[in-house]
């Protein structure tokens, strides 16, 4: 896997200094040749575009008798049965209440006295602040 990024590696520095070498040339052909005035093309002309002539009218279309329409028709006014009643709904149960004072947290007992436990003092110091 190394020696194939190496050989890409050297590939590329390959190409970039045989692309400057190309660069060079190129510019030092540019620079000895005398500029030379090339002729102008001669262009075509352009032909004129024809002017059309004015659009014909557009014909009236025939205006036809449309025939009226019929009536609407009537519903017929029998008699409705009524609609039917709602069922009774049974009655929810009633959800007890949530107490609003909370009970006292119990108390814990005291802890006995704990003994100290002497620690090492840190040894005096030689010099006077």
């Amino acid at each position: 896997m190394a020696s194939k990024s190496c050989f890409i590696l050297a590939f590329f520095i390959a190409i970039s200094f045989s692309s400057m070498d190309i660069g060079l040339a190129a510019r030092n052909l540019l620079q000895t040749t005398p500029s030379i005035p090339l002729p102008k093309p001669t262009l075509p002309t352009i032909p004129t575009i024809p002017t059309l002539s004015p659009f014909p009218t557009i014909p009236t279309l025939p205006q036809g008798i449309v025939p009226p329409l019929p009536p609407m028709p009537t519903l017929p006014q029998g008699n409705v049965p009524p609609l039917p009643t709602m069922p009774t709904m049974p009655t929810m149960p009633t959800i007890p209440t949530i107490p609003q004072a909370l009970p006292p947290l119990p108390t814990l007992p005291s802890l006995p006295n704990m003994p100290s436990i002497p620690f090492m003092s840190p040894p005096p110091s030689t010099t006077t602040p």
